[in-house]
């Protein structure tokens, strides 16, 4: 087997990836539902409902669990990775974007235009996760995994 058919036939990365892409799907849905408008950007944009880092971590783990056991290393591993990523979705990303929408509305209080040369344009606002967000991330990468057949 050549490289990339190794990692077609990976059950783990199948369920990693899937669970991703239904995630991000699942924000131009919501989108669509709240605003009215289909927004493709939202396919490979951060934050909003539901976490995709959440869900893909969430598949990971399941499926590990499901191949090699909760007792196995690669499970512990997995855990404590996926804990730190939905931990920093919620935390440090979501901090940050707070921060970016604060400094967006004071440049455009004070009257600043945003000049990409100088302030590099507005910031990014939407880059982290609510508690909520991330718990259904985890959820909808659960339930993907144990749709793909061992």
């Amino acid at each position: 087997m050549n490289f990339w058919e190794l990692i077609i036939s990976n059950k783990i990365i199948n369920a990693a990836v899937i669970a991703w892409f239904v995630a991000q799907s699942l924000k131009v849905v919501f989108v669509l539902i709240e605003k009215k408008r289909l927004d493709f950007s939202r396919l490979v944009g951060s934050g909003g409902m539901p976490s995709s880092h959440s869900s893909t971590m969430m598949a990971l783990v399941t499926m590990i669990a499901r191949m090699h056991g909760f007792g196995s290393t690669f499970f512990a591993i997995s855990v404590i990775i996926a804990l730190v990523v939905m931990y920093d979705a919620t935390g440090v990303r979501r901090a940050a974007g707070k921060q970016a929408a604060v400094l967006n509305k004071m440049m455009e209080n004070i009257g600043v235009q945003h000049d990409p040369d100088y302030w590099g344009g507005k910031l990014k606002e939407l880059i982290g996760h609510t508690p909520f967000q991330v718990f259904v991330g985890a959820i909808l990468g659960i339930i993907i995994s144990f749709l793909i057949p061992i």
